[in-house]
């Protein structure tokens, strides 16, 4: 049977794995980033290109160090503080030596429960603030659409009363 510190040792080796994973994602991506690209000489560059316009992600927005914490720091904590819960919940419900030991267990859940709360109430927070800005702009596009209706509407109706009352005059004129 597989002791609870080898399914620890295990954990942090998962851990350190995922760890590593991340870093070379993050260093590919700034790399690219910083490399220049070379230019190559295709059809697309003799023909004249229409400008496009840029959306955000083309701007070359850059990994802050808010990025770099939460890769780092923020998301394995959770991950552990999770991982780690769940492994006491399961060891205790099949071996009865950890049951005499769970007061080490919850104090290692609290400590590493207190952090990873605050970084998933701040991540939430976010969370709340973008869908805030979504609904205020569906808003604002909403009225925005109505407005733009209201006034064909207003400019079709003052189109027929222009049509209408020049043909009146012609009439008048017969």
């Amino acid at each position: 049977m597989i002791g609870w510190l080898d399914i620890l040792t295990m954990l942090a080796v998962v851990m350190a794995i995922l760890g590593v994973a991340v870093v070379i994602v993050i260093l590919v991506e700034y790399a690219r980033r910083i490399i220049p690209k070379k230019p190559s000489i295709s059809l697309e560059m003799i023909k004249p290109k229409k400008e496009k316009p840029k959306m955000s992600k083309e701007k070359g927005e850059s990994i802050t160090f808010n990025d770099i914490f939460m890769f780092f720091i923020a998301v394995p904590l959770v991950l552990l503080w999770v991982g780690f819960a769940g492994f006491v919940i399961h060891s205790g419900l099949n071996d009865s030596s950890v049951l005499e030991q769970i007061e080490g267990y919850t104090t290692l859940i609290a400590i590493l429960g207190g952090p990873a709360l605050l970084i998933i109430k701040d991540a939430l927070d976010v969370w709340k603030q973008e869908q805030a800005e979504k609904t205020a702009f569906y808003k604002i596009k909403a009225q925005a659409v109505i407005d733009y209706n209201d006034q064909a509407q207003k400019q079709a109706q003052m189109i027929e009363a222009k049509a209408q009352e020049q043909e009146h005059k012609m009439e008048s004129k017969k």
